[in-house]
């Protein structure tokens, strides 16, 4: 299928970067000298099929407003991937080649954005972020197929949860076109650090943030959308394999009426404390209970969480203080589809240990089965420390729709090409 994004001039650097990027102050540029960025419109620019990078942009389609047209023959440079150990890819940051930038002053709309070369960013001391924490962030994935395509898995899932976050948090936001472009041409610019099949993902990361400087408590007043890129493994070190949780009793992720619904960057420092603590006993990580009646499940710090009973699924509702995960949304449309009994509604701490199986689901774990549940010192297994029956049927079934190894019948999946 054609892709959305426009390259012209891109060469990747060649090598891997294994260190931080230092800082840059100005604007690294990537095209020839007449072109410091690539812009693009806030419409969807059409691209003739291309499978690499080209040379230059034919400058009087620029000019006239109209899409893009690729004048010159593809580069070979964004076949070849990067020279990195696929096989012991963990999950963890690692600088690629580029990031896109986007910005607006508050009371306007978002109209165009660049790729930039990866690098650092200047920031004021100032800006809302810093002080004021006003920031979200996304998360999703693209995978490399056999056939050499790539896929992106329901982004406009994450730009409709960007835009519902942005409200609450009082920030204009890109549209979910805007943004499902943006994501396209950051993948696009960045194809030589997708793993190759069944080695792992590119995850993606949008940021939205407060970027122009505020002395007072306010809405800041310049606002930068961002996306960077790197190639990922598994988010536990276990893989697919069962991970150990502590129930946590006095500290909590969210209040009524606060911003756990959303992902916003100030949720997930606030479990940081409690996490660490909990690895530092040997737990992989915390599941946190309701605020009022402590006795309610809720999230993992960065999952949501299911329990299973027989032929029944269970997922604390969404609520206000639970983020309404992309993963945790088709976990369940893939569970009615294969024949289970779905139910959305509180879950208590004794039906928790009593389940069957209990699994998390999120962009970064996909489905995460449990072996062990700890709550005031007493430790239930699940399936023998084993992998559940239903946590890797489910896993099985996502990974290969996400994949691209079985067929849509969805309609989730996007081809860039």
């Amino acid at each position: 299928m054609e892709s959305a994004a426009v390259f012209a001039g891109l060469h990747p650097t060649p090598g891997h970067h294994n260190h931080p990027l230092g800082p840059s102050r100005t604007a690294i540029k990537i095209l020839p000298p007449s072109i410091d960025k690539i812009n693009f419109s806030p419409l969807p620019l059409k691209l003739q099929k291309q499978s690499h990078f080209t040379s230059y942009i034919d400058n009087s389609a620029i000019n006239s407003g109209n899409s893009f047209r690729v004048a010159s023959p593809a580069s070979d440079v964004a076949s070849e991937l990067a020279d990195i150990d696929w096989d012991n890819l963990g999950f963890g940051f690692m600088p690629t080649d580029y990031m896109y930038s986007m910005k607006c002053s508050q009371g306007e709309n978002f109209s165009k954005g660049e790729l930039q070369r990866f690098g650092n960013i200047e920031l004021s001391p100032s800006a809302g972020i810093l002080n004021y924490g006003q920031g979200l962030f996304e998360g999703l994935k693209a995978y490399r197929k056999h056939d050499g395509n790539i896929l992106l898995f329901r982004p406009e899932e994450n730009a409709t949860r960007l835009k519902m976050g942005a409200e609450r948090m009082c920030m204009p936001s890109p549209s979910v076109e805007q943004f499902v472009e943006a994501v396209k041409a950051t993948v696009l610019a960045n194809e030589r650090w997708i793993p190759p099949p069944g080695k792992g993902s590119l995850y993606i990361r949008p940021l939205l943030m407060g970027s122009g400087a505020v002395l007072g408590l306010a809405p800041a007043p310049e606002y930068t959308f961002l996306i960077y890129v790197s190639p990922v493994g598994n988010y536990f070190k276990e893989g697919l394999a069962p991970i150990n949780l502590v129930i946590e009793t006095e500290m909590h992720r969210a209040t009524p009426g606060g911003t756990g619904g959303v992902k916003t960057i100030g949720n997930y420092a606030a479990v940081l404390k409690a996490q660490s603590a909990a690895k530092a006993k040997g737990y992989s990580d915390v599941l946190y209970l309701d605020c009022v009646q402590k006795k309610y499940l809720e999230e993992v710090s960065s999952c949501n969480v299911f329990i299973v009973k027989g032929n029944l699924i269970v997922t604390p509702a969404i609520k206000g203080t639970i983020l309404p995960g992309i993963t945790r949304k088709s976990i369940i449309d893939v569970a009615i589809s294969q024949g289970f009994q779905v139910e959305e509604r509180q879950v208590s701490v004794d039906e928790l240990l009593d389940a069957d199986e209990v699994f998390c689901t999120g962009t970064a774990v996909v489905v995460s089965p449990v072996g062990s549940i700890t709550h005031q010192g007493r430790r239930v297994t699940y399936g023998n420390d084993g992998v559940g029956l239903v946590s890797q049927q489910l896993y099985s079934a996502l990974t290969s729709l996400q994949m691209g190894l079985s067929e849509d019948k969805m309609g989730w999946i996007v081809e860039l090409k």
